[in-house]
């Protein structure tokens, strides 16, 4: 975060008057449990692992230089499996088109002997998976990425690039039908392939499947995670060659297609994603590029921002003080606790900083769990607890996984209302990735009850408090009760 002038492109729904319309409507006790609790997005929350079913069929696919190695053998089935999907998909969804398979596919090992695609060497293709148009091409590095992946993240992050990468392959056959051609934005392509690919796990979800299983908790974690994890970093311009997208962003997209499919994945257009993609420069004025150290003074902006944010509510926001993180006689949820007892939010300052240190990519990659994540991912931690305080003010329920929804949206809200006149806090590039980075993470308070018990679906999670953030307060009170 920093002090400056409001972020371009705010979105126009979140960025009028903060949350004034609060938990209208929402009583005490468990009013409207029954809206969330075991429901992904229509599904039920199931938890088992997920990957390859051991009875899988084995696909019958001509892939040059295939191996039997676990990353192969992942990434046949999910060529395979993605086929299926669209083979139904197409037809259904756009006016009869039949499904047309790919004409190749390629797996190959930077290390190893090279072999040409699309005009490159595979030696110059380390960490990558592509789809090449001219050659009607897919092609996957199972020397580098894929081994990375699986271990990473698990199976299902394999599937989700080769389901991204295939959504591709489906823009050019869909052609004017998803508005794709040679001077197309890159962000629309990537926005509409992330969301294809939320449409294709939707269908394993749902258990159409023959080769994967997925559950709706654990399963669609490692998607999440893994789709954060292939984000833009912070800084760069959805306006740049390449652009991907955040982890906003690119979460938003296969959230859209996994709610409500591949027609609505095909009409995104630079037109109606712009006003709400994240990717952006940072300000001029954002010096430190993001990075803010957490001190109290910055705890003291933020106590002023969510003061600000909140008004509308017309309760007594709680005091944000510095201690041991724990309440004295009540929940102790370090580094950052509410405290209903002297409507207080106690934080351990010590611990807010180590969490709000700048980003380390290098422990990002290597899976470092202790890894600092940002200062926004530490004020949002403290902002969670807040609304805590604020929600007890309107008589709503503390302690059930609904709490832990209407939390993670209400902070989303407030990190919309940052940008509004006469706040001293500003959303700088990257921070709702921060965010999104902490919500993933086990011990996040973001989406958790005020004992910190946490909504088991990083799914729901994220989606929470992506509605908070650009739709406003309404929908923590209309849909999470």
């Amino acid at each position: 975060m920093f002090g400056g002038t409001a972020r371009r492109g705010l979105p126009a729904v979140a960025a009028g008057v903060a949350v004034l319309a609060l938990i209208a409507g929402c009583g005490g006790g468990t009013q409207g449990e029954a809206q969330t609790v075991g429901n992904v997005s229509g599904l039920p929350v199931t938890h088992f692992d997920s990957g390859l079913k051991p009875d899988a069929p084995k696909p019958d696919l001509p892939v040059q230089d295939l191996t039997d190695s676990p990353e192969d053998t992942i990434a046949v089935a999910a060529i395979a499996d993605v086929s299926d999907y669209w083979k139904e998909t197409l037809p259904a969804s756009f006016d009869g088109q039949p499904f047309e398979p790919v004409k190749k596919l390629l797996s190959y090992d930077p290390d190893g002997t090279p072999a040409e695609a699309c005009g490159t060497s595979t030696a110059d293709a380390a960490m990558n998976a592509f789809y090449c148009p001219p050659e009607d091409l897919v092609a996957w590095d199972r020397g580098q990425l894929l081994p990375f992946l699986r271990e990473r993240f698990g199976e299902m992050a394999v599937v989700t690039v080769l389901g991204h990468e295939f959504g591709h392959a489906i823009q050019y056959r869909l052609g004017e039908k998803a508005g794709v051609d040679k001077q197309t934005k890159t962000i629309v392509k990537e926005q509409q392939a992330d969301c294809f690919t939320g449409g294709y796990f939707r269908w394993m979800a749902e258990g159409r499947s023959k080769y994967f299983t997925v559950s709706t908790s654990e399963g669609l974690n490692e998607v999440m995670a893994s789709l954060f994890f292939i984000r833009d970093q912070a800084g760069k311009s959805a306006t740049d060659r390449g652009a991907h997208g955040t982890a906003f962003d690119r979460t938003f997209a296969f959230q859209t297609g996994f709610e409500k499919g591949a027609a609505e994945c095909a009409s995104m257009s630079l037109d109606n994603i712009e006003p709400r993609i994240t990717e952006q420069p940072f300000d001029k004025k954002d010096s430190g590029e993001g990075d803010e150290r957490v001190s109290s003074e910055l705890l003291g902006y933020l106590k002023d921002s969510l003061d600000q944010a909140f008004a509308g509510a017309g309760v007594q926001g709680p005091e944000i003080v510095e201690g041991s993180g724990a309440c004295a006689n009540g929940p102790d949820t370090a580094p950052a606790s509410y405290c209903p007892d002297d409507n207080t939010v106690n934080v351990d300052l010590a611990k807010l900083k180590e969490l709000g240190r700048p980003v380390d990519k290098e422990a990002e990659i290597s899976g470092d769990a202790g890894a600092p994540l940002g200062d926004f991912a530490a004020l949002a931690e403290v902002a969670s607890r807040y609304t805590q305080g604020v929600q007890k003010g309107v008589g709503a329920s503390l302690d059930n996984s609904n709490a832990g929804l209407r939390t993670s949206c209400l902070v989303g809200a407030w990190a919309a209302a940052t940008n509004t006149e006469g706040n001293r806090l500003r959303l700088s590039s990257g921070d709702l990735d921060e965010a999104i980075a902490e919500l993933l993470q086990p011990r996040s308070l973001i989406a958790a009850d005020v004992n910190g018990n946490q909504v088991p679906s990083g799914f729901a999670r994220v989606e929470s408090l992506r509605k908070g953030y650009l739709e406003g307060s309404g929908p923590c009170s209309e849909q999470y009760g």
